[in-house]
C-alpha cells in the first residue's frame, strides 16, 4: 500500500504560540520513530484581557494597573494596551481617523457607526517589568477590552480596584481582569434582600455573543426564562441584574454562565447594603479537590459555598490548612452537596487570629464541584466583604499588580507538599527598584509571605509567584484600605498565567513522506 502523509506539525506550532490555547501532540504512526519530539513550552504571543465596568457610583474612584513580567525567549517588540468597550476595534490597519491608506490618502470615512476606527488606548504597558497605572473617578468609567502582542503576551495582568466611599456595595472592590472564555461558575451570589449582584458580561470580538445564564439555589435550578439568550453587541458589555432574572429570593446562590455563540468575560460584582460589596471572580472548573487560599487571620465571619454540576451527590472533607499544619474544623469537618444544588456551610470564624486557607477532598468517591468562600471582617455597622473562589495552582508563574508599600499581604499554601518559590516585586509605577526572595512553604500550611516592597517605591507594584521545586502552591493577595473605619478590603487568587503553551517538537523532515 502506498500512503502520504502531510505533517501539518509546524503550521500548527505556529498556530499554538499564536493563540496560547492550544496543546499539540503528534500521533505515532511508525511504532516509535515519530515526526515530533517531546513537547516544548513556547512563549504565548497573543493575550485578551477584559476588565468590567467597574461602578456606577458618582463617589467611585478607581485605579487599573498593568504588568507583563519579563520573560525569555520572547521575539518580537508587540505591545500592550487596554481601550473602552464600544470604542472601535484595536486591530492594527483598522482605519482610524489618523490613519491613512497605501496610496497616504485618508482611512475610509464611510462608515459612521466606529465600528473600523482605531480605539484610543486607556492605558498602555511600555515595557515588561515595569507597571503602568492611571486612574479614574466617578460611576461613568465603561468596561475596558485588552491585547498584548509580542514580548507583552506571557503574563499580562490587569488589575482593577475601585473605592466607594458610602452607599451600597461601599467598600473596596478588586478584580483581575479576565481573558475570555465560554464558561462559568460563580458559587456565592445571591438575590437576598439588601443584597444587589449584576453578573457582567464583556465580548471583546466583532461579532455579537449569545449567552445564557442559570441560576441554582438550595433546592436546584431557580425558574426563569429570561435568563436564556442574552445578546452581548460586538465589544461591548452587558451587566445583568440578578434579582431581573428569578423571583425567588435566596442567599446562597450558584451562577452558571454558558456562551452559545462566541465568547466573552464575566464576572459578578455582589453589593451588600450593611457589609459592603466586592467583585467574585470565576471558580476554577469543577473538580473532586478544591483549595480556596489566603483566608484573612482577623476574618469574623466565613461562609462556604459548593456546588455540584451533575446529578451525583457529593461527600467533602474540610480542612483548613494554618501556619502549623492541617485543622479540621469543630462541627465543620465535611460537607454533604445534593447533585444540582447549592450547599453552604457557615465557618464563623475559622481562622482565629492566623491566616489560613481551606481545602476540600472527598470523603469517598470523587464528584466535581465548585466552590467559593465568603468572607467577612469587622463587627457591626463597619463590615466589609471579600470572596476567595476556589482556583488553579500557581504552577510555574502567576502575577498580580496594585500592589502597595501599606496594606498588601500575599498568603502561600502547599497543601499536598513541602514547595519552594521564587517572589519578585516589580519596580513601582512611578519609580524603584525590583526585589527577589525565596520562600519554602512546609506542607499543609499556610504562610503570610513578609516580601519586602522594592526599594525606592512609588506608585503601585507587582508580584510575580514562581514554583522552583516542590508540591503544588496556591496563593492569594489581600489588598487594605480604611475607609471611615471600615476594614475594606479585596482578595484576589494568583492562579497560573498560562504564558507559555505547549507544542511539540519537530523533527528534521516536514516534507511529505512516502510509504
Amino acid at each position: 500500500m502506498n500512503r502520504q502523509t502531510l505533517s501539518l506539525i509546524a503550521g500548527a506550532t505556529a498556530l499554538a504560540a499564536v493563540t496560547g490555547f492550544a496543546t499539540l501532540s503528534a500521533p505515532d504512526a511508525s511504532g516509535g520513530d515519530t515526526t515530533a519530539k517531546a513537547a516544548a513550552q513556547l512563549p504565548v504571543q497573543r493575550t485578551s484581557l477584559l476588565c468590567p465596568q467597574p461602578s456606577t457610583s458618582d463617589v467611585a474612584e478607581t485605579a487599573y494597573t498593568a504588568f507583563t513580567p519579563a520573560t525569555e525567549g520572547t521575539g518580537g517588540e508587540g505591545g500592550a494596551e487596554l481601550v473602552a468597550a464600544g470604542g472601535g476595534s484595536t486591530a492594527p490597519g483598522t482605519g482610524g481617523e489618523d490613519d491613512k491608506d497605501d496610496k497616504g490618502g485618508e482611512g475610509d470615512k464611510g462608515d459612521d457607526s466606529g465600528k473600523n476606527k482605531a480605539a484610543k488606548p486607556v492605558l498602555e504597558v511600555k515595557e515588561p517589568g515595569k507597571p503602568v497605572a492611571d486612574s479614574t473617578d466617578g460611576g461613568d468609567s465603561p468596561a475596558l477590552i485588552g491585547t498584548a502582542e509580542g514580548k507583552f503576551a506571557p503574563g499580562w495582568t490587569v488589575q482593577e480596584t475601585t473605592e466607594v466611599a458610602a452607599g451600597t456595595g461601599r467598600g473596596l472592590l478588586g478584580v483581575n481582569c479576565a481573558a475570555p472564555d465560554t464558561e462559568f461558575w460563580f458559587p456565592g451570589a445571591s438575590t437576598a434582600a439588601g443584597r444587589t449582584d449584576y453578573v457582567h458580561l464583556v465580548n471583546p470580538d466583532d461579532s455579537a455573543a449569545v449567552v445564557d445564564i442559570e441560576l441554582f439555589g438550595k433546592d436546584g435550578a431557580l425558574k426563569s426564562t429570561v435568563g436564556d439568550g442574552i445578546t452581548v453587541q460586538p465589544r461591548s458589555a452587558e451587566p445583568v441584574l440578578l434579582s431581573t432574572l428569578a423571583t425567588a429570593k435566596q442567599a446562597d446562590l450558584t451562577v452558571h454562565v454558558n456562551v452559545r455563540s462566541g465568547r466573552v468575560a464575566a464576572a459578578v460584582q455582589a453589593l451588600d447594603d450593611k457589609q459592603g460589596g466586592d467583585w467574585l471572580s470565576a471558580a476554577a472548573d469543577p473538580a473532586g479537590s478544591l483549595v480556596l487560599p489566603g483566608i484573612p487571620k482577623d476574618a469574623t465571619s466565613v461562609t462556604l459555598v459548593a456546588f455540584t454540576p451533575g446529578e451525583s451527590d457529593a461527600d467533602l472533607k474540610l480542612r483548613l490548612a494554618s501556619p502549623n499544619g492541617p485543622i479540621t474544623p469543630a462541627g465543620n469537618e465535611t460537607l454533604h452537596v445534593k447533585g444540582g444544588m447549592t450547599a453552604t456551610a457557615d465557618l464563623g470564624d475559622i481562622t482565629r487570629g492566623e491566616p489560613g486557607s481551606l481545602i476540600l477532598t472527598p470523603t469517598g468517591d470523587s464528584v466535581p464541584v465548585v466552590a467559593a468562600l465568603r468572607v467577612v471582617r469587622g463587627k457591626g455597622a463597619n463590615q466589609e466583604t471579600a470572596f476567595i473562589p476556589a482556583t488553579r495552582p500557581v504552577g510555574a508563574r502567576a502575577t498580580v499588580a496594585d500592589n502597595r508599600a501599606k496594606g498588601t499581604t500575599l498568603a502561600l499554601t502547599a497543601p499536598t507538599g513541602a514547595a519552594k518559590v521564587k517572589i519578585t516585586a516589580s519596580a513601582g509605577s512611578g519609580g524603584g527598584e525590583a526585589t527577589t526572595k525565596t520562600f519554602t512553604i512546609k506542607a499543609g500550611t499556610t504562610q503570610h509571605v513578609e516580601m519586602p516592597a522594592p526599594s525606592g517605591l512609588k506608585g503601585a507594584y507587582a508580584l510575580t509567584v514562581e514554583s522552583t521545586s516542590g508540591g503544588p502552591v496556591y496563593a492569594s493577595r489581600t489588598l487594605e484600605a480604611k475607609l471611615d473605619g471600615v476594614p475594606a478590603f479585596t482578595i484576589q487568587t494568583l492562579p497560573n498565567d498560562r504564558s507559555t503553551v505547549a507544542v511539540p517538537e519537530a523533527r528534521e523532515d516536514l516534507s511529505i513522506m512516502q510509504r
